[in-house]
């Protein structure tokens, strides 16, 4: 089966990205793995943050911290807020928060300067300062001296001013920078919940802290007591001046009130009822007497009016009187008459007839009595008219007089809502005046003992041991730092990490058959190091000696039991199992960038070929930078280049190595030749290729990289296979990637990668968990445990 004529979508697929596979979860091994291969940097830098911490504790003078604590106590003063003008409420956060914000404040700090005379304290003024800090002073003083600041409007040389106006100038100007720098140095914070305020100041010199903590709690305790005395004069100056307007308004509001009393008949009885009100209300009570009156009078006249009308026979008849009329007892009189009268005429009549002269006489006084009681009663009855007319005409007057009154007092009780609007003023304005007039009182009793709502609980006492720096803060801050400093640069070296580590790296970026790890040349090539080999990369391949070059072109074969002629013999069978049944195979060892050891691959490959006793053919295709026959230390005339053009078989140019058999075609660099890529896949290199296969059963090629020049693509028709060298920690991903992406005709024809130059030392640590990275310690034993074999660099 041909591996390499298989087409590209068969073979595995390279990826898209340098990605990996996208998922979405974080994982925890490679997470750990980042952490192991970066434990190092982490260690240095935190070695680094504790040396700096160290170094700053010893730099850093020790500053001593003071403090004392002051009671926000609302019991203090409570006789005194029950009659003091300016009592507040200190049951808020924001009340705390303005006692913290007096605490700092410039008037404070001005009264503290004042008191310790800090101005002139050149403790205070210039205190010793630390490394770190003069450091940051010289910087900002370098800057200062770059760009400086604008001068201040307004304020000239003062070197003009005059002696002692210069000495003034400069005395307030360093009583304004210790004001300044005192406050920004006090501490004041509320202590939890409470409310308790820590007062603190931090210095250098152990004394003068405590000495301005207690100068601050004094000044803060005279600040609180004397704006309370300040408040309260304020307030008793106020009220004395508001009394005096308020007295005057109370006695103007009462005159109003008399004058507009008087103006307007306003007078008031006993009882403060107005006589308008009181006279109409008397009237009203004759009124009603009088319509009694005169229903009463209506109703007699009325009744003996009846009785007249109905004439004199019926008048005895209807004459009831009653006894309190004044001719009760004239009509009773002649009623009693005319009832004897009649009883005798009725004898008469009965024992002597109607004609009888003594019943024509009892007829007679019949009807003159009965003619005088009709006269009485027509009388009555006329009087009975005169006393209804009388008490008519009474109620009439009195009907008359009600309305008047009544329209007097309807203006009366109009003009009193004015009166008593100006009677409420008046009221309203001697009230006022007694409340003020009792605050005054008591203001002017609360000067003479003001009382603060401030207390100190806990006095400021003299610090024996510096607050600061503290070393275990200091240090534990320094190594937690260094080590975040540490994983800064560890995260951005496995930011920084695009190249290839381990076969994973080559299998799901690329997507090429893994063949194996070659160790660098010089570590550990199975247990224990070769002698006379050294560690070659790009840099110091040019010093090795001749010996040393050769040397590391041998090692498969004085070394066949070490890690790296076992990866090469993994190579050896992958391409045997996918070049199966083909007699002679041509494989091409090609890299990406120059450097990565594909000459050394390319020779120990093919001498571990030829040590297995397959004939075996190595040809220098590098015909610009023959790197394989400089490391084999091969000086001939004519190589490569002058057997193909020359139409010559490779036993022209050929040379044998003794040992092994080794058939070797070179390649000598003759100036500058820029068409090797016409060459190499030329008719007559490819009858060149025929020829050889005809001998060996191998063929070797070692071909430029794919990176600089189009050699290898131009010879790819004419091989098998290719092996690709890739540089362990030095090849791009991306950059291998894209070449076999923008080539697949070369990316079908690779058999696989090796990695090259692997620290093997660090190998493990970009193994996963259980991966083979982890146990190479353990395969060691089984490279060497037969033979030991020693580079022979002299030979």
């Amino acid at each position: 089966m041909n591996y390499a004529n298989f087409p590209l979508d068969k073979r595995m697929p390279l990826p898209n990205s340098d990605a990996g596979n996208g998922e979405d979860f974080i994982d925890i091994e490679r997470l750990l793995g980042m952490a192991a291969r970066q434990a190092k940097v982490v260690a240095v830098c935190a070695v680094i943050g504790l040396f700096l911490g160290m170094l700053y504790l010893q730099t850093t003078p020790p500053k001593y911290q003071s403090v004392a604590s002051v009671l926000i106590d609302e019991g203090l003063n409570k006789i005194v807020d029950d009659i003091s003008a300016a009592s507040t409420s200190m049951q808020t956060d924001s009340a705390i928060l303005s006692q913290i914000e007096i605490l700092t404040s410039t008037r404070l700090a001005a009264v503290v300067v004042d008191k310790l005379k800090l101005s002139q304290n050149e403790a205070f003024m210039n205190p010793p300062q630390s490394a770190l800090a003069r450091g940051v002073g010289l910087v900002r003083g370098l800057i200062q001296y770059v760009r400086p600041s604008p001068s201040t409007p307004g304020v000239g040389d003062i070197s003009k001013l005059d002696p002692a106006a210069r000495d003034a100038l400069i005395a307030a100007s360093g009583r304004d920078y210790a004001i300044l720098k005192l406050q920004s140095e006090i501490r004041a914070e509320r202590v939890g919940r409470s409310f308790v305020i820590a007062l603190g100041y931090q210095g250098t010199d152990p004394v003068l802290a405590n000495a301005i903590t207690k100068a601050y709690a004094d000044a803060y305790l005279a600040d609180q007591l004397d704006a309370s005395f300040d408040a309260t004069e304020r307030a008793a100056v106020w009220l004395q001046g508001r009394l005096t307007e308020l007295r005057e308004s109370s006695q103007a509001a009462s005159l109003a009130v008399e004058k507009f009393r008087a103006e307007h008949g306003l007078a008031a009885n006993s009882d403060g009822q107005l006589m308008s009100d009181k006279q109409l209300s008397d009237l009203n009570a004759q009124l009603i007497v009088a319509q009694a009156d005169t229903a009463r009078a209506s109703a007699r006249y009325q009744q003996y009016k009846a009785i007249v009308e109905s004439g004199s026979d019926n008048a005895f008849k209807d004459a009831a009187i009653s006894s309190d009329q004044p001719s009760s007892s004239v009509i009773a009189a002649l009623k009693t008459r005319y009832l004897t009268v009649a009883k005798r005429l009725q004898d008469v009549e009965a024992n002597f007839g109607p004609q009888h002269p003594q019943a024509v006489a009892l007829t007679k006084e019949k009807a003159d009595i009965s003619a005088q009681i009709f006269g009485e009663l027509k009388q009555l009855t006329e009087s009975y008219r005169n006393e209804y007319e009388v008490a008519l005409a009474r109620e009439t007057a009195l009907r008359a007089n009600v309305a008047a009154a009544q329209g007097k007092s309807s203006i009366d009780n109009q003009t009193q809502v004015k009166l008593r609007e100006l009677d409420q003023q008046a009221t309203a304005l001697t009230t006022l005046y007694q409340t003020f007039l009792g605050r005054y009182e008591e203001a002017a009793q609360q000067q003479s003992f003001p009382v603060g709502k401030i207390r100190i609980i806990s006095d400021a006492s003299m610090p024996f041991a510096a607050s600061s720096p503290r070393t275990v803060v200091v240090l534990g801050l320094s190594l937690v730092l260094g080590m975040l400093m540490g994983a800064g640069f560890g995260g951005l070296n496995e930011f920084n990490e695009r190249f290839f580590r381990t076969g994973d790296d080559v299998r799901d970026r690329v997507g090429l058959k893994f063949l194996g790890y070659l160790p660098t040349i010089g570590g550990k090539l199975g247990k224990e190091e070769q002698p006379g080999e050294t560690q070659v990369d790009a840099k110091t391949a040019k010093s090795l000696s001749a010996a040393e070059r050769r040397a590391r072109m041998r090692v498969s074969i004085d070394s066949p039991a070490s890690m790296f002629s076992e990866t090469l013999r993994s190579a050896k069978i992958a391409f045997d199992v996918v070049m199966e049944g083909q007699g002679s195979r041509v494989i091409g060892v090609i890299s990406v960038l120059p450097g990565e050891g594909k000459s050394t691959v390319a020779a120990n490959l093919a001498g571990l070929l030829a040590a297995n006793g397959a004939r075996t053919l190595l040809i220098d295709g590098d015909l610009r930078n023959p790197g394989l026959s400089r490391g084999l230390g091969m000086e001939a005339e004519q190589g490569l280049m002058e057997a193909v053009v020359s139409g010559q078989t490779w036993q022209s140019v050929g040379k044998i190595d003794r040992q092994t058999k080794l058939a070797i075609v070179p390649a000598v660099l003759r100036g500058h030749f820029s068409h090797t890529s016409e060459l190499l896949s030329s008719a007559g290199m490819r009858r060149f290729i025929e020829n050889a296969k005809e001998t060996f059963e191998y063929i070797v090629v070692d071909l430029p990289p794919l990176g600089p020049v189009v050699d290898a693509k131009a010879f790819a028709p004419l091989v098998d296979g290719f092996v690709l060298v890739t540089e362990w920690g030095r090849t791009p991903r991306a950059m291998v990637q894209s070449l076999l992406t923008a080539e697949p005709y070369v990316a079908n024809k690779i058999i696989g990668a090796v990695l090259n130059k692997v620290d093997l030392k660090k190998l493990a640590k970009y193994g996963s968990f259980g991966g083979s990275e982890k146990f190479f310690d353990k395969y060691s034993t089984y490279y060497l445990e037969k033979s030991e074999v020693r580079s022979k660099a002299a030979a």
